[in-house]
């Protein structure tokens, strides 16, 4: 895996981990957890713990940079949610 690669693997599990355990658009899916499992399950402590989600998200990303690094949509696709993490961290920042 070449280091442009990682890193935008890295932006994207980020992203990706921030969208499941915290934006207002997954709510609705966090809720259905807790719904189907109950408030105090594993899994509705899986989708609410940023750590936790994070190594699932970050193994996904990793088989996926292995099988398709390099590849335009990988990178474009990758990119986009790093540029997404990183335009949120600066917009807290400069709030």
């Amino acid at each position: 895996m070449s280091l442009p690669d990682f890193l935008l693997s890295l932006g994207a599990t980020c992203r990706l981990t921030r969208f499941v355990t915290k934006d207002t658009l997954a709510a609705g899916f966090r809720s259905w957890v807790a719904d189907r499992f109950g408030d105090d399950s594993k899994p509705s402590y899986l989708v609410s713990c940023s750590w936790c989600t994070s190594v699932w998200v970050a193994s996904a990303m990793a088989l996926l940079t292995h099988w398709a690094g390099g590849t335009t949509a990988l990178q474009i696709t990758t990119m986009a949610l790093s540029l997404s993490y990183l335009a949120g961290l600066a917009s807290q920042w400069l709030d």
